[in-house]
């Protein structure tokens, strides 16, 4: 099989100036995202020494989005897409500012107050992102569309996380928090310039419950989006033992600085952005279900090498060799996951059913989030990080044995000739 990058699909997408200017903003936003949440992992951690102290802050960030995620989605459904990411970005950037008055650790319950706002307002954002982007692009440039959204998440990764490390470590939160202000209130001017314009979705009289029942619904009637429910379920447990412990384990572990913490994970944003050209070259060629599947348990085989080799040297690059190799499959992960996503659901409800399984796998993180700062107090961190890999492993052998390629629906040829190969 050629890995000759197809050049009219990215012709194609590169003069959709909507595209475009919905991919800009989310690098701008997201690379804002990575430098607040890298800073503030960081600083926590630094600030506290507790890892009940990372956990409640993971906490405050999923919380919220347990309880809004649905109520997210459906309203998303009614209203402008585009309207909804403006509007987001604004609050957002307007409630970072009580991050300026943080200077010691008596302080940290502000930090935390600040991460639970911005979450009840991101499932309004990321409901709609991920809703709009179809609504951009024809079906058969779907996979590459989501491919290179995966590029943006990766890049800006890469320069967010390791501005992070660098600003917490010179200039504080202060600065931190001005530097994503910025990053918002760009990405928000941008979004307005987008043409497309959602149609508003006349409620009439329907409550909010019977369109987060009938998002429920299209979830049972769909192999394909029970088995992405049960993965994000699934993987939540590992994300939140991840999201908790990963700043403690480069401290504690490997020994790393807030610095070393940021360069970390912009090392697994460089094997993500490889990650990403490939599925973009490889496009219509390849399942969407082996794209979801494989790249799942390899990113858990990965992520069990980086968390047990400390057991084999005390050395630091090797972390940082491991998770860019780890971000090759993540990349596949993200843009295979997404795209049997979209092409199992209708324009008309595809916010609510994205609102109830990120729903359902904010819950599972929930739900695991002190549990794992309880347990590494008690057994350490390595032990109880390990379990990330162990869950994403079993989640992906889980879907390749689930999805059957005639369970995707709406897929182009191209993708059912695929998938019955993969």
């Amino acid at each position: 099989m050629s890995l000759a990058f197809p050049p009219g699909r990215f012709r194609a997408l590169f003069r959709n100036r909507d595209l475009v200017l919905l991919l800009t903003a989310g690098l701008i936003s997201q690379t804002g995202d990575w430098m607040l949440a890298t800073g503030i992992a960081f600083e926590i951690y630094a600030l506290t020494g507790s890892t009940l102290a990372s956990a409640a802050a993971l906490f405050a960030t999923q919380a919220p989005q347990v309880l809004l995620g649905s109520v997210a989605g459906v309203l998303v459904d009614r209203w402008d897409r585009r309207v909804v990411m403006v509007t987001t970005n604004v609050l957002l950037s307007i409630c970072l500012l009580p991050l300026l008055l943080v200077r010691d650790a008596s302080q940290v319950w502000i930090i935390v107050v600040v991460v639970a706002v911005s979450s009840c307002l991101t499932p309004f954002f990321v409901a709609a992102d991920v809703s709009l982007l179809p609504a951009l692009v024809a079906e058969e440039h779907l996979i590459t569309a989501n491919a290179l959204n995966t590029q943006v998440r990766n890049v800006s990764r890469l320069i967010g996380a390791a501005l992070g490390g660098v600003i917490v470590a010179v200039g504080g939160l202060t600065w931190l928090a001005l530097a994503d202000v910025a990053t918002f209130t760009l990405a928000a001017v941008l979004i307005g310039l987008i043409g497309h314009r959602s149609s508003r979705r006349a409620a009439g009289r329907r409550r909010l419950v019977d369109d987060w029942v009938e998002g429920l619904a299209v979830i049972r009637r769909s192999r394909a989006l029970l088995v992405i429910l049960t993965f994000f379920a699934v993987s939540g447990l590992g994300e939140a033992v991840m999201g908790t412990l990963f700043a403690p384990y480069v401290k504690d572990v490997l020994g790393g600085t807030a610095s070393t913490f940021g360069t970390i994970i912009a090392a697994q944003a460089v094997g993500g952005i490889v990650g990403g050209l490939v599925v973009s070259a490889l496009g219509h060629r390849v399942s969407p279900r082996a794209l979801f599947g494989w790249g799942a348990v390899a990113f858990g085989l990965g992520d069990l090498a980086l968390f047990l080799y400390p057991l084999v040297t005390d050395q630091i690059w090797p972390a940082m060799v491991i998770i860019a190799l780890v971000g090759l499959p993540g990349a596949a992960l993200f843009a295979g996951a997404m795209t049997v996503f979209q092409l199992g659901t209708d324009d008309r409800v595809r916010g609510r059913v994205f609102g109830a399984l990120t729903t359902v796998q904010n819950l599972a993180m929930l739900a695991c989030t002190f549990l794992a700062g309880a347990l590494a107090q008690h057994l350490g961190v390595l032990p109880v990080i390990t379990f990330q890999g162990v869950v994403y492993l079993l989640a992906g052998v889980l879907v390749l044995l689930a999805l059957r390629p005639a369970a995707i629906a709406g897929t182009t040829p191209d993708l059912a000739r695929a998938g019955r190969g993969a």
